[in-house]
């Protein structure tokens, strides 16, 4: 009998330490007030997304890392933390997204800690936190800090590595608020020539800029390394040293991500455009994005002075259509814009003025409208209700339309000036609000 008592202990062993471990999250909850029919799940090279059913439920499985995720639907988004095994329920109203986060299941306390830690953080005020003098910034984000960490000591039930990661995580939130300083102070306080003091950043000088884990695992430490390395490229103009010590980091996932933060420096205003294009192909190792920025270089070097330039042929807001050839034997300013961009917005009023000081001069001005189909109404009435003057169209298929892709344009507001015999003058003209706009038009004597 106790022979047999010990192979039944042996076996039970045996089952045990062969039991396979559990590689996923069970990931569902109910969404009240939905803003549209899915959520999204991503983080560390992972994307989701989750049907929504008619009663707001969903559910799903993710093969995933330990790690922290974000999770979007609508307008929103937050983060969460899972490790496999977990089975997270997560309840919340779209109507008061941060206020209504709760979760249920394994994997609970952590995230329901996180939800009050987002919370807390809401009321955080970026115009009037970062258009403070440095001793009242600092002493602001430092008690941010303090705060954060007394809540996590006070937390019941969290994960003992939960709280590790956590405390790794509040100190690169802290150290990513302090490395906006000198870029947001000078723009909310209204400083041109702001140099912060040496002693201000001195909690940046040992920050390790090359942590593959770190990278890998905390949202404030990708955007601390990538702030770091950009603001260095541009600084000096993409010298050899900044370029050489981007080829330089052991984290793949580091120069990959730059290589895609350096695409948008490709543009015909960009002097380094051909530099940044070889830095890419040399830094990064996927394939898709090569190819990508190659058809976006390839482009950006036919949109040179003097190259004829795409044609357009769009609905007019007065009714039937327009195409760029009908304005031959003039000057064209475009404007490429959308109902929804407020930098476009925020360009109108100096638009006018340009507008009306070089009106009956031998110039059109072209507002090109990427909205959506959906907007197609917003559009319209938005012509009307502002009194947009000008020749205002709308593009066909938005971002995708043929005009937008052949001046790979990635970002609005967007001018393009065209000579009166269908060239390219400047296929990213000074935007209306700079005087160097009407520099360059009393250079062409329009």
């Amino acid at each position: 009998m106790k022979k047999l008592v010990l192979l039944v202990a042996v076996l039970a062993i045996f089952s045990c330490k062969n039991e396979p471990e559990i590689e996923y999250v069970l990931f569902s909850g109910k969404i009240e007030n939905p803003q549209g029919d899915k959520v999204v799940v991503y983080g560390n090279e992972f994307k989701k997304e989750i049907k929504l059913k008619e009663d707001g439920t969903f559910a799903d499985t993710l093969v995933v890392d330990k790690g922290y995720y974000s999770f979007s639907h609508g307008r929103e988004r937050t983060s969460f933390f899972v490790s496999p095994g977990d089975n997270l329920k997560m309840s919340l109203d779209s109507k008061k997204f941060d206020e209504t986060i709760s979760y249920e299941g394994k994997g609970a306390e952590n995230n329901n800690y996180l939800a009050a830690k987002f919370l807390a953080n809401e009321n955080f005020n970026f115009q009037e936190v970062y258009a403070a003098e440095e001793a009242d910034f600092l002493k602001t984000i430092s008690e941010m800090k303090t705060k954060a960490e007394e809540t996590l000591s006070n937390a019941k039930g969290l994960a003992a590595d939960f709280i590790e990661k956590e405390k790794k995580n509040i100190n690169y939130e802290y150290l990513a608020n302090l490395s906006r300083y000198p870029s947001y102070h000078p723009y909310y306080a209204k400083k041109e020539n702001f140099e912060p003091s040496k002693e201000l950043l001195a909690d940046l000088e040992n920050v390790d800029y090359d942590n593959t884990e770190d990278y890998k695992n905390f949202d404030s430490y990708k955007e601390l390394v990538t702030g770091h390395y950009m603001d260095k490229v541009y600084k000096d103009s993409l010298m050899i040293e900044s370029v050489d010590l981007i080829k330089g980091l052991k984290s793949q996932n580091i120069k990959n991500d730059l290589a895609r933060e350096l695409a948008y420096g490709i543009s015909p205003s960009n002097e380094n455009s051909e530099k940044i294009y070889h830095t890419i192909q040399a830094i990064s190792n996927k394939e898709e994005l090569k190819k990508e920025v190659s058809e976006k270089y390839n482009k950006v070097k036919n949109l040179v002075t003097g190259k004829e330039s795409p044609k357009f042929d769009y609905e007019n807001h007065k009714g039937g259509t327009t195409k760029l050839d009908d304005l031959k034997g003039k000057y064209v300013y475009i404007d490429v814009w959308a109902t929804w961009c407020g930098p476009c917005l925020a360009e109108i009023p100096s638009l006018k003025k340009v507008e009306s000081q070089y009106h009956n001069k031998n110039i059109e001005f072209v507002s090109i409208s990427i909205d959506t189909p959906k907007a197609y109404e917003t559009w319209k009435k938005m012509v009307n209700d502002k009194e947009l003057g000008g020749i205002q169209v709308i593009a066909d298929d938005a971002w995708k339309s043929k005009f937008v892709t052949d001046y790979a344009i990635e970002g609005i507001p967007r001018f393009i000036l065209i000579d009166p015999n269908g060239n390219i003058v400047n296929a990213d003209a000074p935007r209306p609000s700079n005087p160097k706009l009407i520099e360059l038009f009393n250079e062409l004597k329009i």
